[in-house]
């Protein structure tokens, strides 16, 4: 392949995957205008006009901002890339370092930071304008910053000892590399799920130990039940950010804690809670986090195989609007490559989105039917409306762009399936 041949195929990618979001898009926005003026006849007898209103308003309001950021992050990835800005920005560094490995990084980090800068006018707009209008947003702007700190010194010190042994090893493990560079990615991985419980996470919320001991007896019955161990029931102070509500857990092994939101809890019955609690447990008793994380761990696999045949091809560096020969060693080539397949990746993988949608949709109806057995369907179905009106959560999305993104299914569709394990209308 030459370079204008595969620029030419980058360029198609682009616009078809750019256009292909928007188009899903408008459908969307259209779908959920067309059927704002009335409740599903399933809602009608549990969710207001009013409620069903302001969730199509809130799901329009995300859209338009989702139809603006894909236009803008097309633009973006063409400036970066046809448009000659990571060969600016290589160009810029080459000359201030002397290791190539360094010269690397500082590539790949003033990309990443230069990115994040770009995109933080949509994160801003999202939080300060959409969910301050809509009633979920509680975080002030001064905690806004501070998370954003956070997160930077945190990526800062787990990320850049991550990447400069990444570039390390794909310039000194000769043709084999990927496989050594999986191999500390997928050790990175399983590290990071063992300390974000206690490490981690704590650095933005609080989390207390559950206090109601009435609540909390029910659940560790149901978590005895269930088979199910962790290191401790805890209530997240969500609220001081969002009146969006959730549970989960997390960690691996005996690291395992269960993580109630302070809103849920003050939303929610108990028998509600544990309806919710046990479709998690699901997650864990189907084996589905182990399964999504050997699935990740295989695809990391091919991409860095992929990655390997590709770095060695000019044409993959010239397509991309990069000269190689213009950075001083291997390593600082090997960083190019490594920045360039993943920020041209997704434009030649859209299509797989159905596929890994119709995963995790998979995921959550086995999820909801373990639940069924172990608690009420009744209890979880309740708990649920609940949820779709408290967080606003479109009742008619478009199917078509449900079956692209949507992670759980329909609300129609969950409420038919746990209809169906009732055995009964719920």
């Amino acid at each position: 392949m030459t370079a204008s041949q595969f620029s030419l195929l980058f360029v198609i990618a682009l616009l078809l995957t750019t256009g292909a979001k928007l188009w899903l898009a408008r459908r969307h926005l259209a779908h959920v205008t067309r059927n704002r003026a009335a409740v599903p006849v399933v809602f009608q007898e549990r969710i207001t006009l009013d409620a069903h209103q302001k969730a199509a308003d809130y799901t329009a309001a995300k859209t338009q901002l989702a139809l603006f950021a894909s236009s803008f992050d097309g633009l973006v990835l063409l400036a970066f890339t046809l448009g000659g800005g990571i060969q600016f920005i290589a160009d810029f560094w080459q000359s201030r370092f002397d290791s190539p490995i360094a010269l690397g990084m500082a590539i790949i980090v003033s990309v990443m930071m230069l990115t994040s800068l770009l995109e933080m006018p949509f994160g801003l707009y999202r939080t300060f304008v959409i969910e301050s209008h809509f009633g979920f947003n509680k975080m002030t702007f001064a905690l806004y910053l501070v998370d954003a700190l956070k997160g930077t010194l945190i990526g800062a010190v787990l990320g850049l000892p991550l990447l400069y042994g990444v570039l390390w090893l794909m310039d000194r493990m000769g043709e084999d590399w990927w496989l050594y560079v999986w191999t500390v990615w997928v050790t990175f991985n399983l590290l990071i799920l063992f300390i974000y419980p206690s490490f981690i996470a704590p650095l933005f919320n609080k989390f207390q130990p559950m206090q109601d001991e009435v609540l909390k007896s029910r659940i560790e019955a149901l978590l005895a039940k269930c088979g199910f161990t962790s290191s401790g029931l805890f209530v997240m102070d969500g609220s001081r950010r969002s009146s969006h509500g959730n549970a989960y857990f997390t960690g691996f092994g005996k690291t395992k804690r269960i993580v109630f939101f302070d809103t849920l809890l003050q939303r929610l019955s108990p028998s509600e809670i544990e309806a919710v609690l046990a479709h998690e447990l699901g997650h864990f008793k189907r084996r589905h986090v182990v399964q999504r994380i050997v699935l990740t761990f295989a695809l990391s696999l091919v991409f860095l195989w992929v990655l390997a045949q590709l770095m060695h091809s000019d044409w993959f560096y010239l397509g991309l609007g990069v000269t190689p020969s213009s950075s001083s060693g291997q390593a600082a080539s090997t960083a190019l490559a490594l920045l360039l397949f993943f920020m041209v990746m997704p434009m030649f993988s859209f299509l797989l989105h159905p596929l890994s949608s119709a995963f995790s949709r998979r995921h959550e109806f086995q999820a909801d039917a373990y639940a069924a057995a172990q608690t009420n369907a009744r209890d979880l179905s309740s708990a649920l409306v609940k949820l779709y009106q408290d967080n606003a959560a479109t009742l008619t999305p478009d199917p078509l762009y449900s079956t692209f993104y949507d992670s759980h299914p329909p609300a129609l569709a969950r409420i038919a399936h746990l209809q169906t394990l009732q055995g009964e209308s719920i």
